[in-house]
């Protein structure tokens, strides 16, 4: 087992991680979980005395205000205290929804995230980035809240179909490409497949870390992060919008693919990162920039009415605060 430290709280990986669960402090307890996750995940928690079963829908389009209040309902109904704690057990939407609700109620409870998706492990349960979507506008309302603690249990994986599995790829492919070029070589020369999940993800979390030890509100290196997701989210709402969402992992490979072709990059390296995602992965079709520049818009991260970008000046670099006009688009 492995730990993490960050500025406030511990990440723990590996599969003894769950004994790391301590309740004591806490008056009552919440799981909230999709119904993915009652089926497949619930069972490999330890008992938990107080607790009670949040249940929601799957998928991105129900991480809204109305799902918030139905969580809000339930924790008033069982009379949750703020001496009371969340737990989080899902991937990256109980992640954001559970933490965002927890970190609002009664001005803020406790939250734990239990990541069971790859998606989750590597990337959206670090960071405190808490947010739900608006008008089918990606995580247009949240805030910053960190965790409690982040226990990390690669048996999880063993639960996820193989879509769930390449769209959290993407964000590990993401971070390689921004912060580690010897990342990037293992993940390119290797079958995603083959890959030992335990050291990867603890690689991924240990580059996302760093940055955010330095930059924990996004005021200068953390915008690094956002590489693939401007174009990304925009990708995501398009989908959303039409009532046809897809996984967010696949709108970033579009993202990754759109943004380093505005990169300062060769064209070997251009075609090294275009070729090795669109050879191994099947991705949704891509809305021409056009459909998309709606969304664009309204993307949190825009100055002066310009599109901000995060973008590489190499493998393993990246460059922020790129601002383009729409007409450069």
């Amino acid at each position: 087992m492995k730990k993490i430290a960050t500025s406030n709280y511990s990440i723990w990986i590996g599969e003894k991680a769950l004994s790391k669960l301590n309740l004591t402090a806490y008056s009552k307890v919440a799981i909230l979980v999709d119904e993915n996750t009652k089926r497949d995940c619930l069972s490999k928690l330890p008992r938990i005395e107080n607790s009670i079963i949040i249940k929601i829908p799957v998928g991105e389009e129900i991480k809204n205000i109305s799902t918030c209040n139905f969580i809000w309902g339930k924790l008033t109904e069982y009379e949750f205290d703020r001496y009371s704690v969340v737990i989080n057990l899902g991937g990256g939407v109980i992640g954001d929804m559970g933490g965002f609700c927890a970190s609002t109620y009664k001005r803020g409870i406790d939250f734990i995230n239990i990541p069971t998706t790859l998606l989750a492990m590597a990337d959206s349960s670090i960071g405190g980035k808490l947010a739900v979507d608006f008008n089918n506008i990606k995580n247009q309302i949240g805030l910053f809240a960190n965790p409690k603690s982040v226990i990390i249990d690669p048996d999880f994986l063993h639960t996820l179909p193989e879509n769930e599995m390449i769209s959290g790829f993407a964000e590990i492919v993401k971070h390689a490409l921004i912060l580690d070029k010897n990342l990037w070589e293992n993940i390119h020369k290797n079958h995603f497949k083959k890959l030992d999940w335990e050291e990867i993800i603890g690689i991924s979390i240990e580059l996302k870390n760093k940055i955010i030890l330095n930059d924990p509100n996004e005021m200068g290196e953390r915008k690094k992060l956002n590489f693939g997701h401007t174009f990304g989210h925009a990708i995501e709402s398009y989908y959303l919008e039409k009532n046809t969402p897809i996984l967010h992992g696949e709108a970033i490979f579009m993202g990754i693919v759109l943004e380093a072709e505005f990169s300062i990059l060769s064209n070997s390296e251009k075609n090294e990162i275009k070729n090795y995602i669109l050879s191994n992965f099947a991705l949704p079709y891509t809305p021409p920039k056009l459909e998309l520049l709606k969304f664009l818009k309204n993307d949190k991260k825009n100055k002066n009415q310009k599109i901000n970008f995060s973008l590489l000046n190499g493998i393993g670099n990246c460059t922020i605060d790129n601002l383009i006009n729409e007409n450069e688009l």
